[in-house]
């Protein structure tokens, strides 16, 4: 990563690394720009990757979703960052989960911490359910319904995420929400 190089840049970046091969020709208004993106949404995005994926990758995901937003700051919409940086985190994970990683048995993490309330046992059946409910509605509508519980997205910013309208990530997500209800009653167990 580039280190801010003058004074006008140093008091504009003052603790943000501008990412590698950042261009040379970036105005301060530019750079001022790149600072309050990270500044304002860095822990949402690494908060986002830490709930989907291993949380040692969660800085350096976040940290690649930045520098893209860095190459294509032209394309980043002003009313919609934070949307536009959660579609680019879904696509950097994809990618990342592709990439093959040897891991011997024993060093491979249980899944998801249980909550533990007035009764474990009760609480990790719980979790379990509904981890099987998640897993068994399709891929986007597990999308839809972690940004918008995890995230907290609804509205304009889930469509500007899904890269669809605002009535039709509202429509989205009634759906989503229904197929889970639905799986959700065909689980239930206890």
């Amino acid at each position: 990563m580039r280190i801010a190089s003058t004074a006008a840049e140093t008091d504009a970046t003052e603790g943000v690394a501008m990412p590698e091969g950042a261009d040379q020709t970036a105005t301060s208004d530019e750079v001022a720009w790149f600072t309050g993106v990270v500044r304002e949404h860095s822990t949402a995005l690494v908060r986002y990757f830490a709930r989907r994926g291993p949380r040692q990758d969660a800085e350096d995901l976040a940290a690649d979703v930045f520098a893209t937003a860095w190459r294509r700051r032209a394309d980043v919409p002003p009313d919609a960052v934070l949307p536009w940086l959660y579609r680019t985190a879904g696509f950097t994970l994809a990618n990342h989960r592709r990439k093959t990683v040897d891991l011997a048995v024993d060093e491979v993490p249980e899944s998801g911490a249980v909550r533990v309330g007035d009764d474990p046992e009760l609480s990790a059946l719980f979790d379990a359910e509904l981890r099987g409910a998640l897993a068994s509605v399709g891929e986007r509508d597990r999308q839809i319904l972690l940004l918008h519980a995890w995230e907290g997205l609804d509205g304009a910013e889930l469509a500007e995420v899904l890269g669809i309208s605002r009535s039709g990530a509202d429509a989205a997500l009634s759906r989503a929400r229904k197929r889970l209800r639905e799986a959700w009653g065909e689980r239930l167990s206890f």
